[in-house]
């Protein structure tokens, strides 16, 4: 059996990292809706021989509208364990929002200001037609912000993991009440 942990408190394995994170958003108000585990094990090329282990947990909130959500992605593999939160917002159609550049640009700013620094927050404006038939305009946005964890609060532990997860969920809260982001919801375009 695989030990959860080292003597130091550090996360090596899913379970516990699937736990804090867990304990972290329900511990800001955030309710889980759907966990998924997988294993894969058969891989070719560059990663045969290795095996991994995911897991997807997604996080509602009943004050906010259906197209908000928290969504994780935990991962371990031969190499340790990685992990990330994101903030998920599945906007209005593109003709409803400002150009792209300035949209994602005014954006990625409510992120600098908005979330803890020190971390990498990678923001991902996704535009998406039903089929090729759709007119361009047409095609609905999402936006994602992520917070990646660092490998020092793995190492830290479950207490620093489940801090860290409470804290970013706070500032997801404090985002999507920016004007920059507000613009994306689509009750305010109703």
């Amino acid at each position: 059996m695989t030990e959860w942990r080292d003597e130091s408190g550090a996360i090596l394995t899913l379970e516990p990292l699937i736990e804090a994170v867990r304990d972290g958003a329900e511990g800001a108000g955030w309710e889980l809706s759907g966990l998924q585990k997988t294993t894969s094990h058969e891989f070719e090329g560059r990663w045969a021989g290795e095996s991994t282990r995911s897991a997807y947990l997604f996080f509602h909130r009943d004050d906010l509208p259906d197209e908000v959500s928290v969504e994780a992605f935990l991962d371990e593999t031969g190499r340790g364990l990685r992990g990330n939160l994101s903030l998920v917002v599945e906007g209005p159609e593109l003709a409803a929002l400002p150009p792209v550049p300035h949209l994602l640009s005014s954006l990625s700013a409510a992120v600098r200001a908005t979330l803890p620094s020190g971390y990498r927050t990678p923001v991902t404006l996704r535009s998406g037609l039903p089929d090729a038939d759709h007119p361009p305009e047409s095609a609905e946005i999402q936006l994602r912000v992520k917070l990646r964890f660092p490998g020092v609060a793995l190492e830290a532990g479950r207490s620093a993991v489940s801090a860290l997860t409470s804290a970013t969920v706070s500032a997801f809260e404090s985002l999507l009440a920016r004007p920059e982001v507000r613009v994306l919801l689509r009750d305010q375009h109703e």
